[in-house]
């Protein structure tokens, strides 16, 4: 009687925990909550760098990485999604389950957990970059004559209003937040591209390469290929917005979030190439590593589009709660059953406020922003996203050796692997030849 009590209290504290931890706190999600939830992790600032990645590969290469990435990470998250439920009434709510149950529990933790954190913090910080440099476009292009304000205190501004809306408990609370920068990206995406037809063809346009050497040549494509890579990045999360969907036998979660999916992925071919084809086309190799700074006029249009990009990084950095979520969600759960707190409000509010605060420093100390994005994305995007779900596949599925579905995964693992090698090269060599003449707290 005594064993089956204990058992019960056991069961009864792990719910209790679950319905207080943010990914599986609620779980009542609909299919097109995953369609926002999946388009604001998938398009995030990552879109505005594709023309420049554009000019640092050229037209040919530049156009098949691109599509490649598109249809090579849309067939990793339908696995994930797959995979999601592949074991009979268990749900794999978060990444490292996935991966503690191809590779054991040990193992499995340290494959996923250190890329996923890496991921999840460095996007968190990129985006403190992305948000304060788009409030400081938006205050400089409106008031040309004010006086300048140092992109630290913008950086500021932007994690304050992250430490207020940190503090949503769960997934599903954020839905609205997640859906109005869905739209958000769709609308910045369309501004970028829609101002750089109306602005029209540069000047003595030039297509050609814009390094000095051919090491520089070499080495800018590798880092172009890191964001690309950054760009196509929302498979870190995908198991935890489907965590949030509910199931049964005959509905299982797989099926609304494969529409959403789908959805998303729609909503991401239609933000990514026209800005990558027609930012590139129309500025060739004289454009920034983000087109909305590239674009001077009509001003009133670049301010709004830079404060749409604001408040889509906010709710991607909630989406970071859908990126940030997941760090909350990691943090509190070893919290609660590791160092035994109770689950409380003031330990949310306590360990989120301190988060929010290390990423806006780490953020005010590195604003080299686009060499960033490629070193990550290499380092960190280009396991979880283009081949780590492979070789789970690979793994759990055990495919028949050289049938088709065996050769794809392997194809996707060896591009993914050469990505993941070759990207954070040229992002290391570009961050340390900027590191000359950068200061800090600027």
């Amino acid at each position: 009687m005594g064993h089956s009590e204990e058992n019960s209290d056991v069961a009864a504290r792990q719910k209790a925990i679950d319905d207080w931890l943010p990914v599986t706190g609620s779980r009542n999600a609909k299919w097109w909550s995953s369609a926002f939830h999946n388009l604001t992790a998938m398009v995030g600032a990552g879109v505005l760098s594709l023309p420049f990645a554009m000019s640092n590969m050229g037209w040919g290469p530049g156009a098949t990485v691109l599509i490649l990435s598109w249809v090579i990470t849309l067939y990793t998250l339908w696995q994930m999604v797959e995979m999601h439920e592949m074991v009979p009434g268990k749900r794999f709510d978060r990444y490292h389950e996935l991966g503690q149950h191809a590779f054991g529990d040990k193992l499995g933790l340290w494959i996923v957990v250190p890329q996923q954190v890496v991921v999840e913090v460095g996007t968190c910080i990129v985006y403190m970059v992305t948000g304060g440099k788009s409030l400081k476009k938006v205050h400089d292009t409106l008031c040309p004559d004010c006086k300048d304000i140092k992109t630290s205190y913008w950086i500021v501004i932007f994690a304050s209003v992250n430490i207020v809306l940190a503090q949503c408990p769960n997934l599903n609370s954020i839905s609205a937040i997640s859906f109005v920068a869905a739209a958000m990206s769709l609308i910045y995406s369309t501004i970028a591209w829609g101002a750089s037809i109306n602005k029209g063809i540069e000047a003595n346009v030039d297509y050609g390469s814009r390094a000095t050497s051919s090491a520089d040549a070499v080495f800018n494509f590798f880092s172009a290929l890191g964001d690309v890579a950054f760009a196509y990045a929302g498979h870190n999360v995908v198991l935890e917005i489907q965590a949030t969907m509910p199931s049964s036998e005959d509905t299982p979660s797989k099926k609304p979030m494969w529409r959403g999916v789908i959805l998303a992925y729609i909503g991401v071919a239609f933000c990514y190439l026209p800005v990558a084809f027609i930012g590139y086309y129309m500025f060739g190799n004289s454009v920034d590593d983000n087109i909305l700074i590239t674009l001077e006029r009509p001003a009133w249009l670049i301010a709004a589009a830079n404060l749409f990009v604001f408040v889509h990084v906010v709710g991607g950095y909630q989406e970071t709660q859908v990126f940030a979520m997941p760090v909350f969600d990691m943090i509190e759960t070893y919290m609660v059953t590791k160092l035994n707190f109770p689950p409380s409000t003031a330990l949310r509010v306590t360990t989120r406020t301190i988060y929010v605060a290390l990423t806006m420093l780490i953020g005010i100390c590195i604003p080299f922003f686009g060499s960033l994005l490629g070193f990550l994305g290499g380092f960190a995007f280009a396991p979880t996203s283009y081949f780590l779900p492979c070789i789970i596949w690979l793994k759990l599925k055990k495919p028949k050796k050289f049938g088709l579905s065996w050769t794809i995964n392997w194809i996707c693992i060896i591009l993914g692997v050469m990505l993941m090698i070759v990207s954070p090269i040229g992002a290391l060599r570009n961050i340390i030849l900027s590191a000359k003449n950068y200061e800090f707290f600027s």
